[in-house]
C-alpha cells in the first residue's frame, strides 16, 4: 500500500528497516496533551482549530500518556546501538493524525523541541488512518480515540487505547507491565468466570493446566519486546517487563507461568494480585505503560500517577 499523501519522513532521524524493527505508532493526544485543541475542534470546528495550531505553531505542545514511554523506547534504542552499531532491531516510532499537514506543523516542531526521534508523521484527513497500520509494520498502535483502536484491533494490530492524564517521567529502564487475561493471554478463562464464577474458573485452569493459553491481543508486541530485551544479561537490560495479573497465584498462577515458558517469553517480574487492587504494586513498579482490560484496573492505576493504555476486549 501506498504512503498516505500526508506523511512527512523527518530526514533528522536514520530510517529503520519495519521488517526488523518493532514499529509503534502513536497519534499526536496519545503523545502530547491535545486535551484544550480538541475541546476548540469539537466546539468551533476544523477551520477554527487549524488557525490556533498555525497561530501556535512555535509554541511546544505539553506531553501526553505514551510521552514518557516513547522516551524511554528512545533509551533502549540509544542501548542497543552502544552495545551493537548495526543493529537493526529497534523501536521505530511514528506518528499518525488526523489533521492536516498544515496544522501539524506544531505536532513536528515539538517533537524536535523534545527531542524524540520520530521517523515518520502520517497526516491523513478524514480517513480511517488505522488503514495504514499494516503496511508500516505497526507491532503496537496507541491512540486515544476509541475507534482508532477497535479498527487497530480489527485489523490484527496490538492496540490500546490511552486516558490523558498528568504522568511524572519515570526513570530508566523502560519498564512495561501487562495483565494477562485478555491482554497477553486469550479471554478464555474470563468466559469461564463470568459464565461459572471463580470456582468453575479454578477448575477449569486445573483441568487445563498443560495446555498453553491462547494468544492476547498484545502477545505480538510482547513478544517482540521480549526479543529485544532478550539481547542483553537481565542486569544490564535497558528494559523490564512485568506481569500483573488478578489470577491468585496458588490457584491460577501455574498455567500462565507455563505458557509464558511456552512462548518462550521471559517476564522480569509476576505479581498475582487475588483480586486485589493492583493501584500499589504499580505505584511501587513505576511503568511507562500499563496494558490491561479491566476499566476499573485503570482507573486504579491513573489514581497512582502511572500511564496507562485499556486493551478493549470487546468493540
Amino acid at each position: 500500500m501506498a504512503e498516505p499523501e500526508g506523511t512527512v519522513i523527518n530526514t533528522d532521524v536514520k530510517q529503520k528497516d519495519p521488517s526488523e524493527a518493532l514499529v509503534i505508532a502513536v497519534t499526536t493526544r496519545a503523545i502530547f496533551n491535545l486535551e484544550e485543541e480538541h475541546k476548540l475542534y469539537l466546539e468551533k470546528g476544523k477551520e477554527e482549530y487549524t488557525r490556533h495550531q498555525k497561530s501556535n505553531q512555535d509554541k511546544p505542545l505539553q506531553p501526553g500518556t505514551a510521552f514518557a514511554f516513547i522516551q524511554a523506547a528512545q533509551y533502549v534504542n540509544k542501548k542497543i546501538l552502544e552495545s551493537n552499531p548495526a543493529e537493526k532491531d529497534l523501536f521505530d516510532i511514528l506518528v499518525l493524525s488526523n489533521n492536516s499537514p498544515e496544522s501539524g506543523v506544531r505536532i513536528i516542531n515539538s517533537t524536535k523541541h523534545y527531542g524524540l526521534e520520530i521517523s515518520k508523521f502520517c497526516f491523513v484527513s478524514d480517513e480511517d488512518s488505522t488503514q495504514y497500520l499494516k503496511s508500516h509494520g505497526v507491532k503496537l498502535f496507541l491512540s486515544a480515540d476509541r475507534t482508532d483502536v477497535c479498527n487497530a484491533l480489527r485489523r490484527g494490530v496490538s492496540a490500546a487505547l490511552v486516558f490523558q492524564q498528568e504522568v511524572q517521567a519515570p526513570s530508566t529502564p523502560l519498564r512495561v507491565v501487562f495483565d494477562g487475561d485478555a491482554v497477553l493471554f486469550s479471554d478464555e478463562t474470563d468466559q469461564v468466570f463470568r459464565e461459572q464464577g471463580l470456582e468453575g474458573a479454578v477448575q477449569y485452569e486445573r483441568a487445563m493446566e498443560a495446555v498453553p493459553m491462547g494468544e492476547g491481543p498484545l502477545k505480538a508486541f510482547a513478544m517482540h519486546l521480549g526479543k529485544m530485551r532478550n539481547k542483553f544479561s537481565q542486569e544490564k537490560s535497558p528494559i523490564r517487563t512485568y506481569l500483573v495479573t488478578a489470577r491468585s497465584g496458588r490457584d491460577m498462577g501455574i498455567r500462565a507461568i507455563k505458557t509464558l515458558r511456552e512462548w518462550g517469553l521471559a517476564i522480569d517480574e509476576a505479581f498475582f494480585m487475588d483480586g486485589a487492587p493492583k493501584g500499589p504494586i504499580l505505584a511501587q513498579i513505576q511503568p511507562h505503560i500499563f496494558f490491561d482490560d479491566g476499566l476499573h484496573n485503570i482507573q486504579g492505576a491513573r489514581n497512582v500517577g502511572v500511564p496507562s493504555a485499556w486493551v478493549p476486549s470487546c468493540c
